[in-house]
């Protein structure tokens, strides 16, 4: 039995301990904010495989749709939420991260909105992280933004524009739909294909610049339409994505 451990969080209603966690590479302190969803039937059936050794498989927080917080993991522990993964050239975004799973049966189960409730818990919850461990505003990110090949949470219906009016995460106005400029495909190259290839990458996204459109720039993209252009969703890098991506690049803190 995995011994119960002191919350970090005042917000946290309950600790149930998960042993599927180890040290943070090089004692990193973590800097990424990680948003999942659960994509399970039942938030309990996610609570359990997450604290299951036999899953290898864990996250810091779990937050149900009622806005109960439940924490798995201490903050100080490299938890196993985000698999293969990547962000501004870091593979090891489990050590880097601080992981909350949202309950939701996700895109398998019956995808569906999030309770206001859940999100005002989550809002409430990463404030708290963000500004206990200086997490900056644009590293609140999407599992799928860090697995784009292998993920979709928290996926198109999660409120990114509610979380920034709050203070949390990166986010600015999509770009409107219109059919006017360059609109890419799988299977495009040349130029143009390999500008937009390294503003995804400067903006922290993991993907080869190579200049052909082949199916890692198809999931980039999706991924950023999940996060920032929910609108459509389609994996075609359009004159709004491209639109999009720009504004949020100009807004980046200066550095």
């Amino acid at each position: 039995m995995t011994d119960i451990f002191p919350a970090d969080s005042t917000l946290v209603a309950q600790v149930v301990p998960s042993p599927s966690h180890d040290t943070r590479a090089d004692e990193a302190e973590p800097d990424i904010l990680l948003l999942h969803y659960t994509g399970m039937v039942s938030a309990d059936e996610a609570l359990a495989r997450l604290c299951d050794p036999a899953s290898k498989v864990s996250c810091h927080y779990l937050v149900h749709e009622d806005g109960r917080v439940v924490q798995m993991v201490p903050e100080t522990r490299r938890a196993w939420h985000a698999g293969l993964s990547s962000w501004e050239g870091d593979p090891d975004v489990n050590s880097m991260s601080i992981g909350i799973e949202i309950a939701n049966p996700g895109h398998e189960h019956g995808y569906r909105p999030f309770p206001d409730a859940q999100i005002e818990a989550v809002i409430a919850l990463g404030l708290d992280i963000c500004a206990r461990r200086s997490i900056p505003r644009q590293r609140v990110l999407a599992h799928s933004d860090v697995a784009p090949r292998r993920k979709e949470d928290p996926g198109e219906l999660f409120p990114w524009d509610r979380l920034h009016a709050a203070g949390l995460g990166h986010w600015q106005k999509p770009a409107p739909l219109t059919t006017e400029g360059d609109t890419l495909v799988e299977g495009d190259d040349g130029e143009i294909v390999e500008q937009v290839q390294s503003l995804f990458s400067i903006y922290g996204y993991g993907l080869e610049i190579s200049g052909v459109f082949d199916g890692g720039t198809k999931a980039v993209a999706t991924a950023f339409q999940r996060h920032f252009r929910q609108e459509k969703v389609d994996g075609i890098i359009d004159p709004s994505t491209i639109a999009t991506l720009r504004r949020l690049l100009k807004a980046l803190p200066k550095t």
